[in-house]
């Protein structure tokens, strides 16, 4: 259960226009590390020389299986404390033909914030020291500034201690750095009832690949629809996010109930699949299987007293009785659902929870309710040596009435639920059972999910999907889209529009990056 907790403008320059000239046996590397030491403090400053590098690296890497001799790591982290140094470091980078990559929160599941598949030159900016959070109010709707290096779990706890009725719609993991949760969307607790993170968020301040740091009205509508869902540092490094916050009742109540086989989960299970969706938006039921057992996880934002009557009505099969409940506030409902307990303090424990497991993940979307037979076989694979678990995510609600083009997300109508597989492993072991049972559950589930294009979330990347092909160092648009669809759906070519608009030079690039348009 401790894994699931916390598993989750103008045209661009070319290189050749703005390359700083450097002597005949300095490297383009040389040339970036000699400008940034120029413009940026040098104890902001990382190389493999440095004798912190590994473990400024290493700091929030989550993923165990980075932490390998043959990853290709940086030549440099720097650990930007203002959007100035994010502004020279890329004016730097574009001098000298050396890319960034930026990391939040570590939480990427392929590591592509800080480390590349491929064998290239490349920095990392690391935002976690940009982590100041500001709430306020704007013509009585409350609001929050938030910088990308700040956690959710800080987001929740700071807004929550400002007013224990206000909250925002987000992830369920404390330890996921706001920057990398809001490029791929944003999906939790209060998905039914507000929508994403990215439904919800009103402004922005992004250094674009000329440097220039830019709000919502200098940067323009196109570009601000782009970042929210889009893969945002495709298209420049998001420092901070201006975002509204939603209202919640003083108290809110939720319930863990876990169902085994012969207590008759598939049933109840087939039948969550119509009813959670169409719940009022009040109520979220998800659900986590592992093993041979289901337990359905619920936030309701009222009283025990008023949820009981609706899901012996809607969900009888599950049979929530009122010891079932406990009612606490918002903020302590975020701790419960995590760590199960109220310990709302920990939501702030973001500095020791490095590296913590050996994980494979993949996702997919169902609009279609999977029938009860299905489900009998479906059980016979968390029996199989390397099994893992999934987490169903049901949608619907409010998320269900935004047009699907209205942010670069496109699974919303028609969408029942979000599944999430995690396959994880032991450090003495090599991985292979479990991914290759994750690999092969993936492949059977593939007759009951969507088609055409297979969907899949962007949070929970997934290379195996597809991976860009770069010639003449742009990253190709045709290999772009084999991906691009499965995240974006028809949101696709817009974004690779937007990104011929600011970044032509693909200047921002990794390995599912948004391509240029031809």
């Amino acid at each position: 259960m401790a894994l699931f907790r916390c598993l989750a403008i103008a045209l661009a320059l070319s290189f050749s226009s703005c390359y700083l000239s450097t002597p005949s046996s300095a490297t383009p590397s040389d040339g970036f590390l000699q400008c940034l030491s120029e413009k940026i403090p040098s104890e902001l400053i990382f190389t493999p020389d440095s004798i912190n590098f590994n473990g400024v690296l290493v700091s929030t890497i989550r993923n165990l299986k980075f932490l390998t001799n043959t990853t290709v790591k940086p030549i440099c982290v720097v650990t930007v404390t203002d959007a100035s140094h994010v502004q020279a470091a890329i004016r730097c980078g574009r001098m000298n033909s050396v890319r960034l990559r930026v990391r939040s929160g570590g939480h990427d599941y392929e590591g592509l914030s800080y480390r590349s598949v491929r064998s290239e030159v490349f920095g990392v900016v690391d935002l976690a020291k940009l982590r100041a959070i500001a709430v306020s109010t704007d013509e009585g709707v409350p609001m929050a500034w938030v910088e990308s290096g700040a956690t959710i779990g800080e987001l929740y706890y700071t807004i929550s201690k400002n007013n224990p009725e206000v909250a925002f719609p987000a992830g369920t993991c404390p330890t996921v750095g706001v920057g990398g949760h809001f490029r791929g969307g944003g999906m939790g607790m209060l998905l039914r009832k507000y929508g994403l993170s990215i439904d919800n968020i009103v402004d922005a301040k992004l250094v674009n690949a000329n440097g220039d740091l830019l709000d919502r009205m200098a940067m323009g509508e196109n570009l601000f629809w782009a970042i929210r869902g889009g893969s945002g540092e495709s298209f420049g490094i998001v420092v901070s996010w201006k975002v509204s916050l939603v209202k919640v009742p003083s108290k809110v109540t939720v319930f863990n109930i876990a169902k085994k086989l012969d207590q008759g989960t598939i049933e109840i299970l087939t039948k969550w699949q119509d009813v959670a969706p169409t719940l009022p938006s009040d109520i979220i039921v998800r659900v986590i299987v592992q093993g041979q057992q289901t337990i359905f996880q619920s936030l309701f934002l009222g009283t025990c007293d008023e949820l009981l009557p609706i899901m012996t009505s809607r969900l009888p099969e599950l049979n929530v009785t009122k010891a079932d409940c406990s009612e606490m506030s918002w903020l302590e409902s975020v701790a419960f659902i995590n760590f199960g307990n109220n310990d709302t303090a920990a939501l702030l424990n973001w500095s020791s929870t490095g590296a913590s497991a050996f994980v494979k993940i993949k996702s997919d979307y169902v609009r279609h309710a999977i029938p009860k037979s299905a489900w009998q076989k479906i059980f016979s694979w968390f029996r199989m040596n390397g099994a893992g678990l999934v987490i169903l995510d049901p949608h619907g609600g409010f998320i269900d009435t935004i047009p699907a083009g209205a942010t670069p997300y496109p699974h919303r109508s028609g969408v029942l639920y979000n599944i999430q597989y995690i396959a994880f492993w032991p450090s003495n072991d090599d991985g292979s059972t479990a991914k290759s049972w994750v690999n092969n559950f993936y492949d059977f589930m593939g007759q009951y999910v969507t088609k055409s294009p297979r969907e899949a979330y962007l949070n929970y990347r997934d290379l195996d999907i597809g991976k860009n092909v770069v010639v003449n160092e742009v990253s190709m648009f045709d290999s772009g889209k084999v991906w691009g669809k499965k995240y974006f759906g028809g949101n696709f070519q817009r974004l690779a529009a937007v990104k011929r608009a600011v970044d032509p030079t693909d200047y921002f690039r990794n390995e599912q990056s948004i391509p240029p348009l031809p």
